[in-house]
């Protein structure tokens, strides 16, 4: 597929009306995305998250199963997005010195990718983080949310450049046919 096929906003109709992409044609293959975030907190925060925990309890495990629902629930917090099979999904959370960062992975096998279930992983994860941790620091910040990779679908495999491991660290190479920012094009996605 061109990039000037890919310029186009695909769930918007020629009047610019929204309207759901039918993905009914499209081959059923294995798709994967990556994305990530981050919590910005405060030291006390760290520290706490790195011994006694936090008021409310065990934040990093409530919200790695926060964003695991959250990406079993995408299609009804986002309108057009297409219910799908999801067969698998990981969130990891790991605390560093300024935040907490968050990775998710999706798989499934559909006709439409996975980017936007990574999203809102991480999303939803971060979000619980902040209501996990707002007692103790009121401005914990979301930062950063995003796909580093993507795989599988008409459009081929995609990595941000510059995306780390399955962490968020550490260099990967640039690859694929993807759109270059990041979102994977519905039609051929």
């Amino acid at each position: 597929m061109s990039s000037a096929e890919q310029q186009h906003l695909t769930h918007v109709d020629a009047s610019g009306a929204a309207r759901m992409v039918d993905v009914s044609a499209k081959d059923v293959t294995a798709r994967t995305a990556r994305a990530t975030g981050r919590v910005l907190v405060s030291p006390r925060v760290v520290e706490l998250l790195r011994g006694e925990g936090v008021p409310k309890g065990d934040a990093l495990s409530a919200a790695r199963i926060a964003g695991i629902m959250g990406a079993k629930k995408t299609p009804e917090l986002i309108p057009l997005c297409h219910p799908l099979a999801v067969s698998g999904v990981t969130v990891d959370l790991s605390v560093a010195d300024d935040a907490v960062d968050i990775s998710a992975r999706v798989k499934t096998t559909d006709r439409t990718g996975v980017e936007m279930e990574a999203l809102t992983a991480v999303t939803v994860a971060a979000l619980t983080v902040i209501d996990m941790v707002k007692a103790v620091d009121k401005s914990a910040t979301i930062s950063d949310v995003r796909v580093e990779e993507k795989s599988g679908g008409k459009s081929g495999d995609w990595t941000r450049e510059g995306a780390g491991n399955e962490t968020g660290t550490g260099p990967v190479q640039g690859s694929g046919t993807g759109n270059g920012n990041g979102q994977g094009n519905e039609e051929g996605a």
